[in-house]
């Protein structure tokens, strides 16, 4: 058996190396053509930016400015019928396996954050948003501090995480804190009462709420205690790649192509249930579109609008 384990982990880790060698070697472009496919990185459950719908398909406002930046790539490569293929990710594996040359793109609801563009690069922002917490009515929690002493839940590996726990440093809440490994599971902690409240970005939580069996049983705590601007998560140090990504990405803000796409996604009914979310373009937001060459991320990691 310890051999067969020291086996397992040799082609593990010979795949991992694998993957980065060919990811680093000639840059993304060439990897794709070499291998005739393009691999995006997505999400189960994170509605409506990227998740499965009831026919198992990936779905969601990142998925679709992802495969506009698949289309160019056929026509920069001349390879029309480049396979896409989408690769299930979490907030855990996200970076390491796009990272690993696993992926090329990750297309989910990943705030680009000072911390991670250490390990990776961001096309400009298409979302914004921030922390809050979702908890159920009759818990009784009305804000921050009350849940002192309480058991909250969080998806591991998220920005979320960290302001939450900082939030509780700095007022002492002693909160006992649960991991969960994605924000559906997460919910369903709040929704059987293992944990009163659930951090998240709020567009995340207002996505759940619509979702879920009885809506009205939930509601959504303010204000915000982080800033997360989403972008597009590639490679770093592959400047070719970087800057077709980018054009792509600010070609659809200066078109406002950008705004048909949000309008279907948060203004329209979408799986599952046909929930709306009701949801305008917010000023901030629009200001980013106007200004798609800057990524909305101050030198803190905090949004500029």
């Amino acid at each position: 058996m310890n051999r067969l384990s020291g086996l397992f982990i040799t082609i593990i880790t010979s795949l991992a190396l694998t993957g980065i060698a060919s990811a680093q070697e000639g840059g993304t472009l060439k990897k794709i053509q070499a291998t005739g496919v393009i691999k995006i990185g997505s999400r189960e459950a994170s509605i409506p930016f990227s998740y499965m719908d009831d026919n198992q398909q990936t779905i969601g406002y990142g998925v679709d400015i992802c495969l506009k930046v698949a289309d160019e790539v056929k026509k920069a490569l001349k390879m029309p019928n480049l396979k896409v293929e989408f690769v299930p990710v979490t907030s855990q594996t996200r970076i390491p396996v796009l990272t690993g040359g696993n992926i090329d793109l990750e297309c989910g609801s990943t705030t680009n954050s000072i911390e991670r563009q250490k390990q990776v690069s961001f096309a400009p922002t298409y979302f914004l948003t921030g922390t809050k917490i979702v908890v159920k009515k009759s818990s009784g929690i009305k804000k921050y501090e009350d849940l002192k002493g309480k058991t909250v839940v969080f998806t591991s590996g998220t920005t979320n995480e960290r302001a939450m726990k900082a939030y509780n440093d700095d007022k002492k809440l002693d909160i006992n804190f649960i991991p969960s490994k994605d924000h559906a599971e997460s919910f369903l902690a709040v929704e059987t009462g293992r944990a009163v409240a659930f951090p998240m970005d709020d567009i995340i939580l207002y996505s759940l709420k619509a979702s879920a069996k009885n809506p009205n049983d939930f509601e959504i705590i303010g204000p915000f205690i982080s800033d997360d601007p989403y972008g597009i998560m590639m490679r770093k140090d592959d400047a070719e790649f970087k800057k077709l990504v980018d054009s792509v990405v600010t070609g659809l803000y200066k078109s406002g192509e950008i705004e048909k796409i949000y309008h279907k996604w948060f203004e329209s009914k979408i799986p599952p249930k046909g929930i709306n979310l009701n949801l305008p373009i917010s000023e901030p937001l629009k200001e980013v579109f106007k200004k798609p060459n800057d990524t909305g991320v101050d030198s803190c990691g905090r949004m500029k609008c």
